[in-house]
């Protein structure tokens, strides 16, 4: 009976050779290239998965998914004696067409492939795109764009392209990081003494800031007003956030206490005589 129903099944065509029961079969065959598909995902995501960058091993489990899904696909075909060669022309004039429609498609995988070779920046990283105006978390590098969380928390996706051809600053990758400011100070103030109450402010308020390399002090400028010196501390990088703000009111309160004036902009006026 069984025999027979097959049979009955290969003798039901529908278009051209191809027969309910080569189509039963194809669907077989996707069926288990689907169940494999799935399993190699799962077994790669077990065992070499954790090894590899979160975006990286992302865009290779989709490449082996799909890819056992084509090979079975063309399994499919090739078993059941389908001629594509009549497409083949027609595809390749197709698929010229949709190239140049595509080209910043094709440009975005491509730039996509080059940032997980090189890998200037890894996901988690804290980084600044100056070109851009953007500064965030990098979330992941995907097939055609990247995502980052701006420190507003919002999303912004990136073509790849622009990603790979701008200037990528990445603020996590050196294990310290230094901030500095630029204070004035009155003319009458004493330089060393004003550099000394300040340094002795940062060692009691700042004790994440290194003592190796130490607090700099440079006179930068006479200015108009006031004696501007630039004050440049070093700190790990996971303070980078509060350092520049801290500083900035740890040089301030220095000062006050000490009673050395912050001057602000003056300006003589001559009042022209009739």
């Amino acid at each position: 009976m069984v025999l027979e129903f097959l049979q009955g099944l290969s003798q039901m065509q529908i278009i051209g050779e191809l027969t309910v029961l080569s189509l039963l079969i194809g669907g077989i065959i996707m069926a288990i290239g689907t169940i494999i598909a799935k399993i190699a995902k799962l077994l790669f995501h077990k065992y070499y998965a954790p090894t590899l960058p979160k975006d990286t091993a992302q865009n290779i489990s989709k490449l082996i998914y799909f890819g056992i899904i084509i090979i079975s696909f063309f399994v499919f075909t090739s078993s059941q004696g389908i001629d594509f060669s009549g497409l083949a022309v027609a595809g390749g004039i197709f698929a010229v067409v949709i190239g140049f429609a595509t080209q910043s498609v094709v440009s975005n995988l491509i730039s996509g492939l080059f940032l997980m070779i090189e890998k200037p920046v890894k996901h988690g990283d804290t980084i600044q795109i100056p070109d851009m105006g953007i500064s965030g978390t990098l979330l992941d590098i995907a097939t055609f764009s990247s995502r980052v969380r701006k420190f507003d928390g919002t999303v912004i996706r990136i073509p790849n392209e622009k990603f790979f051809t701008s200037n990528i600053r990445s603020l996590s990758t050196s294990t310290v990081r230094r901030a500095d400011i630029m204070v004035g100070i009155a003319y009458k103030d004493d330089i060393d003494n004003a550099i000394s109450v300040i340094k002795k402010e940062i060692q009691i308020t700042m004790p994440f800031v290194l003592s190796i390399p130490e607090p700099e002090f440079r006179v930068e400028e006479l200015g108009d007003s006031s004696v501007n010196i630039q004050v440049l501390v070093w700190h790990p990088k996971d303070d980078w956030s509060q350092a520049q703000p801290i500083l900035l009111t740890t040089v301030k309160r220095a000062l006050d206490k000490s009673g050395i004036e912050i001057p602000f902009p003056q300006r003589v006026i001559w009042k022209a005589k009739d």
